[in-house]
């Protein structure tokens, strides 16, 4: 549909022209004077000169010509030369009525684009936690909107399946379940098709290594060299990596279904591994990466620059891949696969350096045509009323699950609360324990949802549950 500005300039530029002025570049806008008109037209002022004709005689003749207008109820000349117009309710009733029955609420979409969203990032083995929230809600509505205006919206939930923290686990695992066959360097049969460990186990087997990582520096060797061992699918890291995703995915999947996110594509960093050593190969060949202390670098710095730019590292001296390398690879596929006229990465705003980097180095390699829009959206921390992250009373991060079920109930107790001051007054309507659930949680998601995007996405922002589910104020 036609905007109502639109409607109204080509009702004014008609007008014009009928009075015998030259229609073109006649534009009506919202009036600056609201409580004297809806909308304005400047445009007698302009013609003026042209015309040699007073402004009031050229508005006052257009105005004339808009009697009986479906569109326009009262168009009134007010000096020096203005037009002010008001809309026509039964005109307004009608086009409101159009919105509706759109389905869209009238949107038009003349070059629809193929758009490449990729947000959530979460890292497989760990649970959703409140950092991921942000991500997630923003990502969401992101690509709903963008469907809503006829593009084409390809979300990706972009998991970090394949860097360190696999390495970690599958070190962990081995000294708390060393008689594993994957451990066994001699065992040439077929590994077993079900996890040796549940979800549970899992999420305590990643802080586990990770906490050991960073006291054992032995064991911290350990898991990067089976990194590189997994990066390099030898079979038995291959096949462990495989359990853990199955089981981690199923979870992750549940978590995000709580959020009403979903994704169209559930790829990771692993799904890239297949065109990061060609790529890296064609990086060299071309002269657009070279060496420096045994690493693969590209440098992105440019004139005008600000501040000085580090080079992108795009393969570790060790040899292992990177997240620059992982999501460089995965802008080659999803050209390959999708052709995005545009991609849009919803993430921290502290991975600001990271973007701009990965961003310029497939510009150099021209791993996108020019024309091809390469978006971040960094956003701010959600923090708690101390102002810092958002943090549990024990001081760890707090899980998403956790989140969820704390409104829930908070909204949920709302809801069943009946006060004898409350009844003196009105009958407050009574919930069964069923409907009293249901409702929490439909309340409590909302709550969730609009307090994170009631706020600036670029800024930090306090997440207090008394505010969000309070019934007063901007909630």
């Amino acid at each position: 549909m036609k905007s109502l500005l639109n409607i109204l300039s080509e009702e004014l530029k008609g007008a014009f022209e009928k009075c015998g002025y030259n229609g073109e570049g006649v534009v009506v806008t919202f009036s600056n004077r609201p409580e004297l008109c809806e909308y304005q037209c400047n445009s007698a002022l302009s013609l003026a000169k042209a015309y040699k004709c007073a402004p009031m005689v050229i508005a006052g003749a257009v105005c004339d010509c808009l009697k009986g207008s479906t569109a326009v109820s009262e168009a009134v000349a007010c000096a020096p030369g203005f037009i002010n117009l008001k809309i026509s309710p039964s005109f307004l009733a009608s086009y409101v009525e159009q919105m509706r029955k759109s389905g869209c609420f009238g949107l038009e979409n003349d070059s629809p684009k193929t758009i490449m969203i990729d947000y959530g990032g979460a890292n497989v083995a760990k649970p959703l936690h409140i950092g991921h929230l942000r991500s997630a809600i923003i990502g969401e509505c992101i690509k709903r909107l963008g469907r809503m205006l006829g593009n084409t919206v390809i979300s990706d939930v972009h998991l970090g399946d394949w860097g360190l923290q696999m390495g970690l686990i599958i070190e962990e695992l081995r000294d708390r379940k060393p008689e594993l066959v994957y451990f066994d360097e001699n065992y040439e049969g077929e590994y077993p098709l079900e996890a040796p460990f549940t979800i549970s186990e899992l999420e305590d087997i990643y802080p586990a290594a990770s906490a050991k990582s960073k006291v054992d520096e032995a064991f911290a060797e350990r898991a990067h060299a089976a990194t590189l061992r997994l990066q390099k699918k030898e079979k038995a890291y291959y096949a462990i990596w495989k359990h853990i995703m199955s089981v981690s995915l199923a979870d992750l999947k549940k978590n995000y279904a709580n959020l009403l996110v979903s994704f169209d594509l559930w790829e990771g960093e692993s799904d890239a591994e297949p065109y990061i050593a060609d790529m890296l190969d064609d990086f060299i060949n071309r002269g657009i990466a070279y060496e420096s202390e045994n690493a693969l670098v590209v440098d992105v710095s440019m004139e005008g620059d600000k501040k000085e730019l580090p080079p992108c590292i795009v393969r570790k001296s060790d040899g292992s891949a990177l997240y620059a390398t992982s999501d460089l690879a995965t802008i080659i596929k999803r050209q390959k696969l999708y052709k995005p006229d545009r991609y849009i990465y919803v993430a921290d705003k502290r991975q600001e350096l990271h973007f701009t980097q990965v961003f310029r180095t497939a510009r150099k390699a021209g791993l996108v045509p020019s024309d091809v829009r390469l978006d971040y959206l960094g956003f701010g921390t959600m923090n708690g009323k101390d102002g810092k992250p958002f943090k549990t009373r024990a001081g760890g991060v707090l899980r998403l699950e956790y989140l969820i079920s704390d409104i829930n109930k908070q909204v949920y107790d709302r809801i069943t609360a009946v006060s004898e001051e409350e009844n003196q007054f009105k009958k407050k309507q009574e919930f069964s324990a069923d409907e009293a659930e249901k409702i929490s949680k439909i309340i409590g998601l909302a709550a969730i949802k609009y307090g994170d995007l009631s706020n600036q996405a670029v800024k930090d922002y306090i997440f207090d549950i008394d505010k969000f589910t309070s019934s007063e104020g901007n909630t």
